[in-house]
Order: C-alpha cells, then sequence, then structure tokens
C-alpha cells in the first residue's frame, strides 16, 4: 500500500510517500523556524497562513521526490490532533480532499502515534513496550500494547521538556528555538557548576514538571548574568540538561521496574539530544533493558512517521469518515475507544 502521510500540527509543513508503512519513498519538511524566530515563539495564526502556503507545494514535491502520481495513492494519513486548530485544518482539509477526488481512504492519526512509532521506519520494536515522548509540547510515558492500545503512566503537569528547553534559552539570550544550541553548548560545561532542582523527582509518581527548573534559570540568570559565547553559559547550559536528564531518566527507571518492561522507545524532537540519548543509553545498559531511539531526521516533526500508524489503520479497514474534524486536544488513552 502506497500512502500520502501529511503533517501540519504546528510550524512544520510535512508530507511523505511510504509504501507499507515502513518504506519511505520520500519525506519533505517546510520548516517556518526563520519565520516564528522574529517573535520568540511559534505564532498560530501566522503559522496557519504559511501552512496554506506550502502545503500544496510539499504535496507535489513528496510526490516527485517519491517518482509516483496521484494515480498510485491507496491511502491518506494525516495528523488530526493534538496541536494548533488552524494548523491542523489545513493539512486535514487537503488530506479529506485528496481521499475524496481519489476515491481512497483516510486515516485521522494521533501526532504523538507518529512519534511513537518513528522508530519502525527503521526497524520495527516487538510489542508490548515502553516509551518516552520528549517534545516541545509533550512529555509522556506510555505502556504500548500495539497499534491504538496506550496507557499512559505519566505526563508533565506543566511545561513540557522541550518547551522548558526553549524558554531556558530565551532567558539567556539565545535565538528561537535555542533548544539545540543549549546542547551543543552543554557539551562544553560543567554540570555540577550551578546547582538547579530536580521538580518531583523523588514524589511516588511518574509524572514531570519542568517550570520551577525554568524559574530557577531565570533566578540565576538576574544573580549571575551569563554572556554568549563563554564558558558561564556553557556552565549554566550543562548543569540545566543534567537537570532535565536527571528527572527524564530517574521517572523512567521507575516506569520500567514498575511495567516489568524489556523494551524502550525514546521518541520526540527532544530524542534529538545528544545528552538525553547518552544518558537513556546508560540507563537501558544498568537495566538491561533493550533502548530504541530513532535517527534524529524522524525525531523530528515529519509526516513518513505517520504513515506507520496510518498504514495499519487503513491495511485493517479501520477508516476516518469525511466527516472526522480536528482536535487540538486529544489523549492517546481514548484512541483504542474507537479500535
Amino acid at each position: 500500500m502506497i500512502i500520502l502521510a501529511i503533517e501540519t500540527s504546528c510550524d512544520e509543513t510535512a508530507a511523505a510517500v511510504v509504501r507499507d508503512g515502513r518504506e519511505v519513498l520520500s519525506s519533505v519538511v517546510s520548516s517556518q523556524i526563520a519565520t516564528h524566530a522574529l517573535y520568540g515563539g511559534v505564532v498560530p495564526e501566522i503559522a496557519s497562513r504559511k501552512h496554506l502556503e506550502s502545503i500544496a507545494p510539499v504535496i507535489s514535491q513528496a510526490l516527485r521526490d517519491a517518482g509516483v502520481g496521484m494515480d498510485s495513492l491507496e491511502g491518506v494519513a494525516v495528523t488530526r490532533g493534538p496541536g494548533l486548530s488552524g494548523a491542523l485544518l489545513v493539512g486535514f482539509s487537503a488530506a479529506k480532499a485528496i481521499a475524496a477526488a481519489r476515491g481512497i481512504p483516510f486515516a485521522g492519526v494521533h501526532h504523538i502515534e507518529g512519534h511513537l512509532f518513528a522508530p519502525f521506519l527503521e526497524k520495527p520494536v516487538d510489542f508490548p513496550f515502553l516509551a518516552l515522548v520528549v517534545s516541545g509540547g509533550h512529555t509522556h510515558l506510555y505502556h504500548v500494547e500495539g497499534f491504538g492500545h496506550y496507557t499512559t503512566l505519566g505526563r508533565t503537569i506543566d511545561d513540557a521538556a522541550g518547551e522548558a528547553y526553549d524558554k531556558c534559552a530565551k532567558i539567556m539570550g539565545m535565538p528561537y528555538p535555542g533548544g539545540a544550541l543549549i546542547d551543543k553548548m552543554a557539551q562544553g560545561g560543567n554540570p555540577g557548576a550551578v546547582r538547579l532542582p530536580r521538580p518531583l523527582l523523588h514524589d511516588g509518581t511518574l509524572n514531570f514538571s519542568f517550570s520551577g527548573l525554568k524559574t530557577a534559570v531565570l533566578q540565576h540568570m538576574a544573580k549571575y548574568p551569563v554572556t554568549i559565547p563563554g564558558d558561564e553559559a556553557n556552565d549554566l547550559c550543562a548543569s540545566f540538561q543534567e537537570a532535565v536528564c536527571d528527572v527524564l531518566a530517574v521517572k523512567t527507571a521507575a516506569a520500567i521496574k514498575q511495567s516489568s518492561a524489556v523494551r524502550l522507545v525514546v521518541a520526540g524532537g527532544v530524542a534529538c539530544n545528544n545528552g538525553l540519548r547518552r544518558r537513556m543509553s546508560i540507563l537501558c545498559t544498568q537495566l538491561g533493558v533493550e533502548l530504541t531511539i530513532p535517527h534524529p531526521l524522524l525525531c523530528g516533526d515529519n509526516a513518513a512517521m505517520l504513515a506507520v500508524p496510518g498504514h495499519y489503520y487503513l491495511s485493517h479497514n479501520l477508516l476516518s469518515p469525511l466527516s472526522l474534524d480536528v482536535t487540538a486536544t486529544w489523549d492517546m488513552d481514548s484512541i483504542k475507544e474507537s479500535i
């Protein structure tokens, strides 16, 4: 089955052509970073307008790169939510229009499902597995029993880890988005130089909190301003990253022990982070758990990842009606109710 996948949940307009939910024939991502950098973050209305400008060219390029035409498509998979409503509507409307015009089925997919199954584009992971999804909008621990069957074990109660990275980068005077720059600068810093809190580290739950860590960085900057580039800035970045990784590692270790998991998937945009990849590798070696982290190109928002669950739903005749609408908020646990 050759599927066209479309992703427009936030500020990337993406399309991909994937065969049988495994073979990526093409993957195109049009970023809006330069546009939103002027405002220090994503502006929803601007994001929607940029999607409108980019959606047709991006889909056309994905088809050209794959060497297929519209008549070769056998299904469409698209992000239904969660995300920015206006942004979601652009991709969702395009997907429904193509499905209706070609007379092919389409599936509305949860954005985080795409991240969960991004590793399957490289090598399938046996069920069940534990998943840590870390991105700009999500920091969640899931028990994954199969496609459409997820149980949330823990989640952030305030800021997501990726959001904390970008906000702290902004506090330090870095350009948006600053998460990758913090990771780079952390490599040259001392992670023990600045004492920062580890929120909810030993609260007995699997939930996360990063707003207090962000506030601690703000207070530190008020007392001890740093200049970029500089050793003090590197130390603060390293200390911040160490605090985030400590929290993620401790909570993930607790979830592994609680669920008796033997496989861990780490996904989402922050899974590109070198410090986190290294920490999770050490953790899984210590616990004897199989670790899977997708290639960095598959960690960020992209459309190819949606084709994995999309192919499962379409091939099992679990189709979305053309009357379906987007949803800005969507709990992963509720997906199984419709499967």
